[in-house]
């Protein structure tokens, strides 16, 4: 825990991006962020990793990427073939990493899986790295489902809920997860506030309860997403930050963009580590930016009357590079 306002795991914000020194190479390498991704990898398209390396990459930070699964591309095509990482070969590529003496981590940053072994075998590394680095921030997506039921086997709840949430600095589920994890129904912005309290008493600083059931202010086109940081005060106490963004809803199915939410989310809170409205504000504007510019390319190549296809729908990630450097903000929270 840093001094001062004693955010977990805040690095010198001048490791990444602007600002960086250039002028002493010892220096800078010193002050590099680096962040040790554990998600799948697409030969074509973004998902997993191919999600959140470039952005990350982008944004300044050092990404070392273990592929959970290397697929030719993502499961909503016809067809995909590839490889699934098991358990004991993380645990050799993470040997490996140790053996060299360069498993030292600022951030770790995991997303989908469906083996309980594989997430333990997580757990345990995340759990070694934080005491190599205390001061280590891991961002866990805990994908569970959606919608009211899950799509990952029911035998990885306990594992997220008992093994891996506690361990976790920043936490990014959709209602669905949240409500599962806490045991909590959320029907009213007081039970969203009191679902993320429960979250903070598991173990996570931030949490982002990226998508909800709630009615929107601003009409039904939009969607109410909710954030909630606890930061630890000099003298022991808890400064808790709560916000409510409305985002536009859109009208197509994209996949990837919970990894690159959460990759920004990582960039974003790094570089505001006190200031999740800011954070959550260039997050959520980052999305809007990728996700509109693949939706015209989408239609674009689709033709008139025409549903896009899988391959059209990839994310518009290198086309997005400007947006997600400097993103114009497009959406403002307002603070709870």
């Amino acid at each position: 825990m840093s001094a001062g306002l004693g955010v977990r795991g805040e690095c010198p914000s001048s490791c990444c991006g602007p600002g960086s020194p250039t002028d002493n190479f010892v220096r800078e390498t010193e002050m590099e962020c680096r962040v040790l991704s554990i998600q799948s990898h697409v030969v074509r398209g973004y998902v997993g990793n191919k999600s959140a390396s470039f952005p990350l990459q982008v944004m300044g930070f050092e990404v070392d990427s273990i592929n959970s699964v290397q697929f030719s591309n993502h499961t909503g095509y016809a067809h995909w073939k590839g490889q699934v990482l098991t358990a004991d070969e993380l645990h050799v590529l993470y040997e490996g990493i140790k053996l060299n003496n360069v498993n030292h981590y600022d951030y770790v940053l995991t997303g989908y899986t469906r083996d309980t072994s594989f997430l333990e075998m997580v757990v345990d590394i995340i759990q070694e790295l934080k005491r190599a680095n205390p001061s280590l921030v891991y961002v866990c997506d805990p994908v569970l489902g959606d919608h009211g039921s899950m799509y990952v086997p029911q035998n990885l709840y306990p594992v997220y809920k008992d093994k891996v949430v506690p361990v976790a600095d920043i936490i990014t589920p959709n209602q669905f997860e949240a409500e599962l994890l806490t045991g909590k129904n959320i029907s009213t912005e007081k039970d969203a506030v009191e679902v993320m309290d429960l979250l903070h008493n598991m173990g996570p600083d931030t949490v982002v309860i990226t998508s909800s059931d709630l009615p929107p202010r601003l009409g039904d086109r939009f969607l109410v997403s909710l954030g909630s940081q606890r930061i630890v005060m000099p003298d022991g106490t808890y400064s808790t930050q709560r916000i409510r963004i409305e985002v536009p809803k859109v009208d197509a199915v994209f996949v990837g963009t919970g990894d690159l939410f959460a990759a920004m989310l990582l960039a974003w809170t790094h570089h505001y580590p006190t200031d999740l409205k800011t954070a959550c504000e260039k997050t959520f504007s980052v999305m809007h930016h990728v996700i509109q510019r693949t939706i015209s390319y989408a239609h674009e190549m689709a033709g008139p009357g025409r549903r896009p296809s899988p391959a059209q729908l990839e994310l518009r990630m290198v086309q997005s590079k400007a947006d997600i450097e400097d993103p114009a903000i497009v959406m403002e929270a307002t603070v709870l």
